[in-house]
């Protein structure tokens, strides 16, 4: 029996292959896995993470500051070499912001977003001098009476829940009813709390929605959220800051999907930074990104264990799977399945994997259907102790992966 191939994805040519193995930054997949000591591990490219913020800085205006939203990938050893390559560091929780403390990140360039922050998280925060993104009436009278017990104001930004939502979005973080930021018809009551209260207005965060490949629609929501800022900016109690307009950027992990053109968005931020000049003329204009990093710097490597054939079909069975990348099963937001790209490479030495393909699923050791790394791919024919390589997995990977399910080993994470 015959199964068909799934669609061929675009060459993952950010990591070279050398004789039919996959090479990360000169080292052959085989040698970094003896290195690393075991299967499955994260590598992370420390060459493709310098490089994407090298050209982040040459698309963007030189006004724009650079954020990482570490929520992608807080490895700390990824965090430490982030925080001397951006501007600041976006936290969503007070263990993120100890991460970030103690990768020598600048505590006046952390901001703190996330819905329920807990007390003794807004208590940190305020101790630590970085910047709260307010996103509940809740959370004011906390960090009042935090500001007054370590006697230093709280610094404050109120992240907004537009009234607009983005095209194209793979998922939508404002507009409509969201448990994130504060409805922007409730901005200027909340405000006027922070006023009364003496906490240190700072500015204004929005985030519409994340992984969008649309620059056009892009363009259009940080133009409608600083138009936005700017009208709530009339109730402020003082001078915006800092505007952070979010990210959204995304990367292509399936075929047909093409690499977001930065041309447009440079363009379009470079009008903004003019119109703030004007118009805002002491904040800063805040750019937040994650997954468009750090997501194609990354590879996730496991080993086969086993080749079965079940009624005609391939199944090539790995020490790796869901519990690790949780993303590439396809069960961490996608409603139909994709395969993130996959590719194999030898495992043993003397042993190249050939030109012979085959179409084969690249499956995990779990009780479950849904351990599912590559559904019927056209690959290689590979044998027991040849390496299965699922790329773009640098973003929401091993921190996002139900590890301890069914009691597998954790996986480790190098940074190379």
């Amino acid at each position: 029996m015959s199964t068909p191939a799934k669609p061929v994805h675009a060459a993952m040519d950010q990591f070279v292959t050398q004789g039919g193995e996959l090479h990360v930054d000169g080292l052959p997949l085989r040698l970094l896995a003896a290195r690393v000591g075991a299967t499955p591990f994260y590598a992370y490219s420390r060459r493709l993470l310098r490089e994407r913020v090298a050209q982040l800085r040459t698309a963007l205006p030189a006004a724009v500051k650079l954020h990482y939203a570490m929520k992608a990938n807080p490895m700390p050893a990824v965090v430490g070499l982030m925080a001397g390559l951006v501007d600041g560091i976006d936290v969503a929780s007070a263990g993120e912001l100890l991460v970030a403390l103690d990768a020598g990140a600048e505590a006046a360039e952390i901001s703190f977003a996330g819905p329920g922050k807990r007390d003794p998280e807004l208590l940190q925060a305020v101790a630590s001098g970085v910047l709260v993104n307010v996103e509940s009436m809740r959370e004011l009278p906390v960090l009042a009476r935090a500001s007054q017990a370590l006697g230093r104001p709280a610094r404050v930004a109120v992240r907004v829940n537009p009234d607009f939502d983005v095209r194209g979005s793979g998922m939508k973080m404002g507009g409509g009813p969201k448990q994130f930021g504060v409805d922007v018809e409730l901005v200027p009551g909340l405000l006027a709390f922070v006023a009364r209260e003496g906490l240190a207005f700072e500015g204004f965060h929005l985030y519409a929605g994340s992984q969008n490949l649309n620059a056009d629609s892009i363009c259009e929501a940080q133009v409608k959220s600083y138009e936005l800022a700017l009208r709530l900016a009339a109730d402020a109690p003082a001078p915006v800051k800092v505007l952070n307009l979010g990210g959204g950027f995304g990367i292509p992990y399936f075929p047909g999907e093409r690499p977001l053109d930065l041309a447009p968005i440079s363009a379009n931020l470079q009008l903004v930074c003019e119109r703030a000049a004007r118009e805002l003329p002491q904040a800063s204009i805040v750019i937040e990104l994650g997954r468009y990093l750090v997501g194609e710097a990354g590879v996730y490597v496991a080993r086969i264990t086993d080749r079965k054939v079940s009624r005609g079909q391939v199944y090539l069975v790995t020490d790796g799977g869901l519990h690790h990348h949780l993303s590439a099963s396809g069960n961490f937001g996608q409603v139909v399945r994709k395969n993130y790209p996959v590719a194999l490479s030898p495992g043993l030495p003397g042993r190249p994997l050939g030109d012979a393909r085959e179409v084969a699923s690249v499956v995990g050791p779990l009780c479950t259907p849904l351990d599912l790394l590559a559904d019927r791919m056209d690959l290689p024919v590979a044998q027991e102790g040849d390496l299965a390589v699922v790329f773009q997995s640098g973003a929401y990977g091993a921190s996002a992966s139900p590890q301890r399910f069914l009691g597998h080993p954790h996986c480790t994470e190098v940074l190379v």
